[in-house]
């Protein structure tokens, strides 16, 4: 009887961990086969563009998908990621963010990143993941950026992003009740990093790099949005400009 009745209470927390999951809201899907209307990048309009669409043909048949070029002129108020694209609206607070990514700089060193934002205010208060090479207190860590030069955050460390030539499948989990932030790598019922921070229960969400260059396809945001919009994450600001 103990053994039927401690199964049932796993399958009572399992199915009660899928509904917890399936109850955030699908909020946007992006597969970047139009623009990069709905996004925000770091370099002003006019400037040498740092985001394009690329399109190519696999087996005959077109995929389209958001492109990082590097040589962003962007300058953080802090030490922090400068190439950088926001994700317009909605502001959210819980969310499962989740892209396919590829990062291009393939004879980079240890250092060799994507980033993924989240949490983002202003460009001086917002929580990013470095996915570098390999871990060091600069890379390959969870940080938050609090009117001061990026601060690493991670609880759980992971030993390195294995990134290869090919496309990697990335996911961010976000509880701001908790604080839990996880990221997920490829392997998505094991998180790669983790941290708890309870300081930016809001934000915006975005993609970028830190210095390197890369690619991304489908986008999905599920979560739970902000209404309405604090006035902090509508206003257009001085190195973000194009709203």
């Amino acid at each position: 009887m103990r053994c039927r009745a401690l199964l049932l209470c796993l399958l009572i927390v399992s199915f009660a961990s899928v509904a917890s999951a399936e109850e955030l809201p699908l909020l946007v899907e992006e597969s970047f086969d139009g623009d990069l209307g709905r996004w925000q990048t770091s370099d002003p309009p006019g400037a040498d563009p740092t985001w394009t669409i690329q399109s190519i043909k696999l087996k005959g048949v077109g995929e389209t998908y958001a492109r990082a070029m590097g040589g962003s002129k962007y300058e953080p108020p802090y030490r922090s990621p400068w190439n950088i694209a926001l994700l317009k609206e909605p502001v959210v607070g819980d969310f499962e963010l989740s892209v396919r990514v590829q990062n291009t700089n393939y004879e980079a060193g240890e250092h060799r990143d994507l980033c993924i934002f989240w949490g983002y205010q202003d460009p001086a208060h917002f929580y990013y993941v470095h996915l570098g090479a390999k871990p060091d207190p600069h890379s390959c860590q969870i940080f938050v950026v609090d009117g001061a030069d990026r601060k690493m955050i991670t609880d759980k460390q992971s030993t390195g992003t294995p990134w290869g030539r090919e496309w990697h499948q990335v996911e961010v989990r976000r509880n701001v009740e908790t604080g839990s932030m996880e990221v997920y790598f490829d392997d998505l019922e094991t998180p790669l990093m983790t941290a708890n921070d309870k300081r930016f229960t809001w934000g915006r969400v975005g993609l970028g790099t830190f210095d390197d260059h890369g690619n991304f396809d489908d986008f999905k945001l599920r979560g739970t949005a902000i209404e309405p919009i604090p006035d902090a994450a509508q206003m257009p600001n001085e190195t973000m400009p194009n709203d």
